[in-house]
């Protein structure tokens, strides 16, 4: 075998990132290569590298961006070039996703390989949906099969009469095309046309949804509800199940889909949130976090922190900035001297806390003026701060403390620029499926997102997270519909669950 390269053939799993193994998040993030199919989540894409050449196949329903034949020779050819290749199927790539095929391919050609499993929408998608495919008190079998069969072969090699008769669990993928044809095969073949079955499409993810029926009816139910792929059928008295066990689909904020403009740094914490709760959460980044214009004057003014009676942090991203520059140049934390610290807010003193540094003051309003309230109970005349911020601010902080009698510099760590990069083309999917809430956790994400230009999605209303952004929004001719009461992301959060429960009650 040739050493020159190798190829991953990686389960992406169902949909749910958190469903995604650590081996192939591993695969992923290393990857030279990366040819992936229509993913269930294409937030796996940004777990690429910057220089990674990623490659959409498509593959969904009759959707094919390349036919097969193509796909297993780019592979070949991507992996003899010497190339870490990793060819990211939905599920797991040995159950209905041709992976068996690509590895013969990789095999006849003699080139390494690795088989990377996933887990299967087969198991997972019935468990989200509250359904499980065993149970002792309806089943001791389970059995797993395809409605889609290749085309080219002429012949079916389903066996519907054994399956039909076949005890237990059936679960099938791929076949709410044929809905009506494998339901009624079966009842021709002597299943019982009351026998439960229900169907969950694009399981694992916010956008679940199910039906279910019987084998007589729930043909008609799918048409009546318009029911597409991609879905996942369970066949059995294990559906019934489904009324006490289904738990994902009843979160508080399950179906509503959400915006989220942070930078694509500090998005991940509101976007697990809003996720746990049932969320559909579109990471949509408007901006994100550059040097500073005086990148000298800053590194200067972090040398002689050392010198200030305060250094005050006013975002977790300043605190971020702050201390990588100060460690590159001090190789130890006590030179940074004796200076007390204070934060706008518990986002900016839990980042302070993972440089192992204590926080000596948060107001009790996480706001500017909060923060200048805070100080009026201290004694600082004649003391030096160090202010640590972005490059566009308002100076209430500094003005504030300056009243006080106290020497404020500035110490300017960053600064907020237009996010031009979409990997995973969240502007298209918020002008195509619109969205129930927009998120803005400051002003800048106000503006830069209005400066998108994209149309305001009808229906939607925005949320915000305190009384200055709030205030943005206003002067942009969008009044919120949520303001955090603490102003913070668990603060957002609890505003935006307290919002969609209210309306929920009013419908």
């Amino acid at each position: 075998m040739s050493n020159s390269g190798i190829c991953y053939l990686v389960g992406a799993g169902p949909g749910d990132l958190g469903l995604v193994t650590l081996r192939a998040k591993e695969c992923i993030e290393t990857a030279d290569v990366l040819i992936y199919d229509a993913l269930s989540n294409p937030e796996l894409i940004r777990w690429t590298r910057p220089d990674c050449e990623r490659i959409h196949v498509g593959k969904r329903a009759r959707d094919h961006a390349l036919p097969q034949d193509q796909i297993n020779a780019l592979i070949v050819e991507k992996t003899k070039a010497g190339l870490r290749v990793v060819r990211l199927k939905g599920g797991d790539p040995m159950i209905f996703g041709r992976g068996g095929e690509e590895a013969a391919e990789l095999v006849a050609a003699k080139v390494p390989f690795e088989i990377v499993p996933g887990i299967s929408s087969t198991i997972a998608g019935p468990a989200y949906a509250g359904i499980p495919v065993t149970h002792r008190d309806h089943n001791t079998q389970l059995t797993i099969f395809t409605g889609h069969e290749d085309p080219t072969k002429g012949y079916s090699s389903i066996d519907f009469a054994q399956l039909a008769k076949t005890p237990g669990t059936k679960v099938f993928v791929m076949g709410v095309s044929r809905l009506r044809e494998i339901t009624g095969a079966f009842i021709e073949h002597g299943a019982d046309p009351a026998t439960p079955i229900a169907l969950t499409r694009w399981a694992t993810t916010p956008s679940q949804s199910s039906i279910v029926g019987t084998l007589a009816t729930i043909a008609d139910i799918a048409e009546k509800t318009k029911f597409s792929s991609p879905a996942v059928a369970v066949i059995g008295t294990v559906v019934n199940e489904r009324a006490k066990l289904n738990w994902f689909e009843k979160r508080p904020l399950f179906g509503k889909r959400i915006v989220v403009t942070r930078t694509r740094e500090q998005a991940g914490e509101l976007s697990k949130s809003l996720r746990d709760l049932g969320a559909d959460v579109i990471e949509l980044p408007t901006i994100r976090i550059d040097h500073p214009t005086d990148h000298q004057g800053f590194a200067e003014m972090v040398t002689a922190a050392h010198e200030y009676d305060w250094l005050v942090f006013t975002s977790p991203n300043g605190v971020e900035r702050f201390f990588d520059a100060f460690f590159q140049a001090y190789p130890d934390a006590r030179s940074l001297g004796n200076p007390r610290i204070a934060a706008i807010g518990p986002g900016t003193a839990k980042k302070i806390r993972e440089y192992r540094f204590a926080v000596d003051l948060i107001p009790e309003k996480y706001v500017a003026e909060g923060l200048v309230a805070a100080f009026k109970k201290q004694s600082i005349e004649n003391q030096t701060i160090l202010w640590v911020k972005a490059e566009e601010t308002r100076e209430v902080i500094g003005d504030g403390l300056a009243a006080m009698g106290a020497i404020v510099d500035e110490c300017i760590s960053y600064r907020t620029v237009p996010e031009t990069e979409d990997p995973t083309g969240a502007r298209a999917v918020l002008e195509e499926r619109g969205a129930d809430l927009i998120t803005f956790t400051s002003g800048s994400t106000v503006e830069h997102f209005l400066n998108l230009g994209i149309p305001w999605p009808e229906g939607c209303v925005a949320g915000s997270i305190g009384p200055i952004t709030s205030e943005v929004l206003r002067q942009h001719g969008h009044k919120p519909a949520l303001e955090a009461t603490k102003h913070d992301i668990p603060g957002l959060t609890a505003a935006i669950v307290k919002y969609f429960k209210k309306r929920k009650a009013a419908d």
